[in-house]
Parts: structure tokens; sequence; C-alpha cells
């Protein structure tokens, strides 16, 4: 799928897009100019104003986009994952879905995501095993999230959303995680 020709949006949503560092994901939402702005607001707000720790955030959407086979995805969140400390066995745990040597709020948080992926819902038992780690604003905030990035993996995979091809700046840093 091609990507759109910015410069025929508003100029509103080409800053948008420049805003989010111009990362192929956000240029492909503009196939839909109406709803991308509100699915950024939502994507910035997950990966901002979280109540879930960071690492616990992170190994959830790594986890996703494993499940989903959207290499874009795991690409940027793996990245994502490593800059807030999220360890490398918590990593292959995300593989594979095996909890192996997790905390136990990491393999809590892992199982909840496979739950969630499979069954769509969470019964009273994997509830009452998150709450003895998260409070209700995080397990709200986990299901929120779990259900954003399979969106953005079903947008990802459909238009089949490519890593971008850039250098890493000499410093290392790379542009925020997308999608």
């Amino acid at each position: 799928m091609e990507y759109p020709d910015l410069s025929t949006l508003p100029v509103e949503l080409q800053e948008v897009v420049t805003a989010h560092g111009s990362l192929n994901v956000f240029r492909m939402l503009m196939h839909s100019p109406v709803l991308a702005p509100g699915v950024l607001r939502l994507g910035d707000a997950i990966l901002q104003r979280n109540s879930l720790p960071d690492t616990l955030r992170e190994l959830a959407i790594v986890r996703i986009g494993h499940a989903y086979g959207a290499a874009y995805e795991v690409h940027h969140h793996e990245k994502a994952a490593r800059h807030v400390g999220l360890g490398e066995e918590a990593l292959d745990a995300a593989r594979t879905g095996e909890a192996g040597k997790l905390s136990a709020p990491e393999a809590a948080v892992l199982a909840a995501t496979d739950r969630l992926l499979d069954r769509h819902t969470l019964d009273e038992a994997a509830r009452d095993e998150l709450l003895a780690f998260l409070t209700v604003n995080q397990l709200a905030d986990l299901v929120i999230t779990v259900g954003f990035y399979q969106l953005i993996c079903d947008f990802l995979n459909t238009f089949e959303v490519s890593v971008e091809d850039r250098t890493p700046s000499p410093d290392g840093d790379e542009p925020p995680a997308g999608g």
C-alpha cells in the first residue's frame, strides 16, 4: 500500500505527522484523515500518561506485536522497552509467551495480555492475580493498552507498514517509538 501524499492533507494534519517524527505508521494513518487525530491522541495518552509502569506497558505491547506478527511494532517497541529498562529475559518472554524467570508482576501482565488476545476478557481469577500487583486504574490502563495495540497491529499488518529506512544519529538516538 502506498503512503498518502501528505502535501494534499490540511496543514494541521501535516504538522501532526511531523510532530510524531514522520514515522511510517503515522504517515500511513493519514489514509484516514478524520480518525487519525483521535487515534494519535489515544496513542500519545497510552505512551505518556499510562498509569502502568513503563516496563509493564512495553512488555504487553511487545507481546502483542509478536502475537500479531507485526514486525514494525516489535522493531519500535523492543527499542522502547530497552530504553525504559525492560531486560532481555522479559523481551524473550514477550517473543514466546513463556514467563520463564520473570518477576511476578511481569508474569501476570504477560499472562493477562495473552488471555486478552485469546479470550477477549479476563476472568475473576486473572483479575485477582493482576490486582495483587496493580491498582484498578493500572488494570484498566492495561486492558486499554492491549486493545489499542491490537488495533494498531491490525492496521500495520493490513497496510504492510514497513520499518523506516533511517540511519541512527551518531549519538544513537532513535525517534520515539511509533505505533
